[in-house]
């Protein structure tokens, strides 16, 4: 079995487990900040004056990195990469007009580590842009995405256990 093939088979059932019905709240505090809860109870601070929390676009964003890192990193796990660091840069341009949508998202992944394979790199990082980054998938069809990927030579620290 190739490499390809094994890490395709160890990835069964990733993502498929989840609960189909997701819920959470968002409450007025006062002005126009907000409150998002998750039904879990974590929570996240709205303000459309960037003084009190994020705005959702920013969050939105953070949300698809949030997305693609877990992947990604879960994936390079799963092939042995020895990881010291790992970063995702996002850059987006908003149509002018409303709806102000993202029309373009530039993305930049950069990976730490001893002699890191760039191969690994590639096809973790496609694997959640093209099949399980859930975020990004339900962003609007016409969204142009461009991702990079950088490597850094790292030592990795020592995880006490």
């Amino acid at each position: 079995m190739s490499e390809h093939e094994g890490l395709e088979k160890s990835l069964t059932g990733y993502k498929e487990k989840i609960n189909p019905i997701v819920k959470g709240t968002l409450e007025w505090q006062k002005d126009l900040i907000f409150v998002g809860r998750t039904n879990e109870g974590y929570e996240i601070e709205f303000d459309a004056k960037v003084q009190w929390g994020c705005k959702p676009t920013d969050a939105l964003l953070l949300s698809i990195a949030g997305c693609m890192g877990i992947d990604t990193v879960m994936f390079l796990q799963k092939m042995k990469v020895e990881l010291a660091s790992f970063m995702i840069r996002l850059s987006a341009e908003r149509n002018p007009d409303p709806p102000q949508y993202f029309k373009k998202l530039d993305i930049t992944v950069i990976v730490g580590g001893k002699h890191v394979d760039e191969n690994k790199v590639k096809k973790a990082v496609n694997l959640s842009h093209e099949k399980y980054c859930s975020v990004y998938h339900s962003l609007r069809k016409d969204i142009v995405v461009n991702i990079d990927y950088k490597i850094e030579e790292k030592e990795p620290e020592k995880k006490e256990a």
